[in-house]
């Protein structure tokens, strides 16, 4: 396993980051966000054990992941298995946690009681990546910015990053900090794929030149791009979030996942390192995000790592890109 620099910051992280939303129990409290395809504690403890003996030091999870759960899992799993200075532990703050009214968001009341809630969770005294999950267009950003701040100050966080946004409010914010003389975000997290590349007209050339690292989440479209256009998993038919994000396939669509088949059967490789591979090649990315919720899923994204696609082949997966509605925001 290598190991990067998020942007310009000087935390290292694993060239492949463990996403842990496949962690979590089943059952939770009416109305929140459950999955049928989360893995229990029982069933996730191996995945993240062997994700830490080869060498990923690196775990994304947010608070509403199996509402709490995930966070349970992940923090008590690396306790038993590593020592908290030796993994980065990233978490997310803004969707709803609970009934109140300040249960959600970006407000400052919000904010200092999530990063609380998450460290008990976690069982840890900081997280070392903070991150908003979303922009909320309901609170000012200097309230945000500023709460942030004393996280950091409180030491509860040490760096912190953002998710899923335009390009011109994630600048705004970086320009509220710069005012306030606040901590600025180092990294952004951002949907990502051969088969949604819209991150590349604004928020990349952005990032790469303000020094922010792209964790790009869903690197293989909810795994679209590891299996024919006619398959089906199941998450793939049980999954809300995806079935709002990513459209029935369209001949542009298919036309890259043939792509992706032609090389890793050239290759003698699976095709989920094939784009992960190309991912990890792209100039504003220092971690793509991968979920597992079997060894395999594991093993091919560390095997990614090992690939190096060249220039016919890149050209081979991006012509057929069409442009699309980004989503996901």
């Amino acid at each position: 396993m290598n190991y990067v620099s998020l942007g310009n910051s000087g935390l290292k992280i694993s060239e492949i980051t463990l996403g842990c939303m496949s962690f979590g129990e089943r059952t939770g409290a009416a109305g929140f966000a459950q999955h049928d395809w989360t893995l229990s504690e029982q069933d996730s403890r191996p995945l993240i054990r062997a994700a830490l003996e080869a060498g990923i030091t690196t775990f994304d999870t947010a608070d509403v992941y199996s509402q709490g759960s995930s966070e349970r899992i992940v923090g008590k799993a690396l306790a038993d298995f590593t020592t908290r200075d030796q993994v980065v532990i990233a978490t997310k703050v803004y969707g709803r946690m609970g009934d109140g009214p300040n249960d959600e968001g970006l407000s400052r009341a919000h904010i200092m009681n999530a990063i609380d809630a998450s460290l008990r969770r976690l069982g840890t005294d900081y997280v070392d990546l903070y991150q908003i999950h979303r922009f909320d267009q309901h609170t000012p950003i200097e309230e945000t910015m500023q709460a942030l701040h004393d996280v950091v100050r409180a030491g509860k966080a040490r760096y912190l990053g953002a998710s899923s946004m335009w390009a011109w409010q994630f600048a705004e914010l970086q320009h509220a900090a710069d005012l306030g003389g606040w901590t600025r975000f180092v990294s952004m997290q951002d949907q990502y794929s051969l088969l949604m590349r819209e991150e590349e007209r604004e928020m990349h050339p952005y990032c790469v030149d303000q020094g922010v690292g792209v964790l790009p989440w869903s690197p293989l479209a909810r795994g679209r791009l590891t299996r024919d256009p006619a398959e089906t998993t199941t998450r793939s038919d049980s999954d809300r979030v995806l079935g709002a994000m990513l459209s029935k396939a369209d001949e542009s669509d298919n036309a890259i996942i043939e792509a992706v088949r032609r090389i890793a059967e050239r290759r003698g490789i699976s095709r989920a390192q094939v784009a992960l591979a190309w991912v990890r090649q792209q100039p504003a990315v220092s971690s793509p995000i991968v979920g597992v919720t079997k060894q395999r899923h594991l093993d091919d994204a560390i095997a990614s790592g090992d690939v190096t696609l060249d220039q016919a082949e890149l050209d081979e997966l991006t012509t057929p890109y069409v442009a699309r509605e980004p989503s996901g925001f």
